[in-house]
């Protein structure tokens, strides 16, 4: 609640919620739709206010009611194709997102930071077990 508030007053966005990745040491802050410009702010100065007050990582995603939205905003700038949710055969739900082969590498992400944003927020609102890009 602290983080929200403070993320709040710093960039006049309202966060619906936040989340900490302690493997990453970042913040994840989930926003209303049409509001991560202003919550980054112009040159990101925002979000690297936040980011030099709290000592930790800063991201930015908007907020989705559809679980395959939501997985593309979090992968968000790469260019992703379709987000399939399937179940396997032991019950566990699994989402397949097809990328731009040229946005691959974009999407995951260096060491895997922007997949494992997708997935930590899959699981948190749509108990999702995981997110692959095939």
């Amino acid at each position: 609640m602290r983080y929200i508030s403070l993320f709040e007053s710093i960039t006049g966005a309202s966060a619906r919620d936040c989340v900490y990745d302690s493997q990453l040491n970042r913040l994840i802050f989930l926003v209303r739709p049409g509001e991560v410009g202003l919550a980054v702010g112009r040159n990101g100065i925002k979000v690297k206010q936040l980011r030099k007050l709290l000592g930790k990582n800063i991201e930015v995603v908007e907020y989705a009611e559809t679980p395959e939205k939501l997985i593309t905003n979090s992968l968000f700038p790469a260019k992703i194709r379709n987000v399939r949710i399937t179940k396997t055969n032991d019950g566990r739900k699994i989402a397949i997102v097809l990328v731009d082969p040229s946005h691959k590498g974009l999407a995951i992400g260096k060491d895997g930071r922007n997949i494992s944003r997708a997935r930590i927020l899959a699981r948190r609102y749509f108990d999702i077990d995981n997110v692959v890009i095939p």
